[in-house]
Parts: structure tokens; sequence; C-alpha cells
């Protein structure tokens, strides 16, 4: 009878730790190029980001006025175009009397004429009352 040979695993050789000499009194520690090389580039990074501030905004009062009523006027201008799609709907279903139609109409032309009476106040275009929403396209 033969008998197998065990084998016993070999023990790879342990890498040698490099060991850190301490520095003699009153020397300062010393650095490897690497870690400074990193510093480096760390200390540079925070350079850039210091140097990258926003802009402060110092808005004109007037600027700021006439963009907020630009943006009310537009507003105001979607909801009369929903409304008047929505009479005109009525209408076709016959749901509003004819008195009820002449109503709506009435309210929906004076609301008209004083948005543009207002953006005309502004020297805002009506043109200017149409967002762009960018891919999806113009807001009216």
């Amino acid at each position: 009878m033969t008998r197998k040979r065990q084998t016993v695993p070999r023990r790879r050789p342990r890498a040698r730790k490099a060991r850190a000499v301490a520095p003699r009194r009153g020397e300062a520690p010393r650095a490897s190029a690497a870690p400074v090389r990193e510093i480096e580039a760390v200390r540079r990074q925070l350079e850039r980001a210091a140097n990258r501030h926003p802009p402060r905004w110092n808005a004109d009062p007037e600027d700021v006025r006439r963009s907020v009523l630009k943006l009310v006027l537009t507003l105001v201008e979607l909801i009369r175009q929903l409304l008047e799609r929505q009479a005109i709907r009525r209408m076709e279903q016959r749901t509003l009397t004819e008195e009820e139609t002449e109503s709506v109409g009435m309210a929906l032309m004076r609301l008209q004429q004083t948005v543009l009476d207002l953006a005309e106040q502004f020297d805002i275009s009506p043109d200017e009352l149409n967002l762009d929403l960018g891919p999806v396209g113009k807001l009216l």
C-alpha cells in the first residue's frame, strides 16, 4: 500500500514594513514625497474653490418690481386663457344661457384689456408674457 504524501501549505514571506524613523530631538518630522504631492493637490483645489465663489446679486428695485409684475401678468393671462377655453367648451355643450355667455365674454375681454394696460404702463410687451419653458415650449 502506498501512502499519499500530505502537502503542507507554504507560507508566503511577509512583506517588510517600512519603519518610521523617529526624528531626532529638535528636528522636524520628515515627510515622504507622495503625501507632500497629495497635500499640494488638495491645497490647489481649495484655492480654486475659493476663487470660484458665485457673484453677489445686487438687484435694482425697479427691475425686481418689473419682473414680479411680469410674472403676475403672465399668470393672470394664463388663467384668463384657461377660463376662455372653458367658456367656449360650455357654450358648445349649450350649458350656458345667452346672458351667461354674454357676461363671461365681457368679463374675459375686460380682463384681457386690463392685462394689456398694465403691461403697457410698465413697458412690457405682450410677447414677454409668454414664458419659454425650454423643451416643453412656450407657456401661452
